[in-house]
């Protein structure tokens, strides 16, 4: 157990030292203050919005005002089970605030991004753009 444990941290810290050596740490600031403030790599990435499906959800709530359980799990094209897990991480980090109301006796659950959650989304992108740029010189 030991061994597999040492391995892995060899394994990451050879990944960082690699991507020191290419120099991609030193391209990847850009005009943004807030970028130029924080030397970042590509392992500096927001891993709570970087998984797939709540990079979606994000995307999307920034993209409207609301949308409800049902909206994303169609656009999303998930289950119920992963988009109420996954909503729910972004909602613990307050990425994302959730209203429950019932219409009758059906319930409804509606999403929208809050500022923290665009502020995120924001900076995250800033993020991406720079490593693109950075993966492109």
């Amino acid at each position: 157990m030991a061994k597999r444990v040492e391995s892995r941290e060899s394994r990451v810290e050879s990944r960082q030292a690699r991507v020191e050596r290419s120099g991609v740490s030193s391209r990847l600031t850009t005009t943004d203050s807030r970028l130029q403030r924080e030397r970042r790599t590509p392992l500096d990435l927001d891993r709570l919005i970087h998984e797939r499906l709540r990079l979606g959800i994000v995307s999307a709530l920034a993209a409207n005002e609301w949308l409800s359980f049902n909206d994303l799990k169609r656009l999303l094209r998930t289950t119920d089970g992963n988009l109420s897990v996954h909503a729910r991480k972004l909602e613990e980090a307050q990425y994302v605030a959730c209203d429950k109301s019932f219409d009758g006796r059906v319930p409804r659950t509606q999403y929208r991004l809050t500022a923290a959650g665009r502020r995120a989304l924001e900076k995250y992108l800033l993020h991406m753009e720079a490593i693109i740029k950075a993966a492109k010189k």
